[in-house]
């Protein structure tokens, strides 16, 4: 499944939070999001960018995808499917 081309960082971030991931702060245009999931606490920050770019989305995926321990198709088809 290809990425989505028109996704922003503060719609990224509510798409996670069905993860478990939560903003707990903000700096400049980044958002941090913090986990517990899966046990040891995970942060990833986030560019509050609109849209967001493919190479930078894929990183955040690649990395949220090895916490949760699930493929990133996997993570990228529960995420973005209809």
């Amino acid at each position: 499944m290809k990425l989505p081309r028109d996704l922003g960082g503060e719609e990224l971030a509510r798409l996670l939070g069905r993860y478990g991931y939560r903003v707990v702060r903000q700096t400049g245009s980044h958002l941090r999001l913090v986990s517990q999931v899966k046990g040891p606490e995970h942060r990833i920050t986030i560019p509050k960018h609109e849209p967001l770019r493919v190479g930078t989305l894929s990183g955040i995926l690649k990395e949220v995808a090895a916490y949760l321990e699930i493929d990133r198709e996997t993570l990228v088809q529960e995420l973005f499917s209809p």
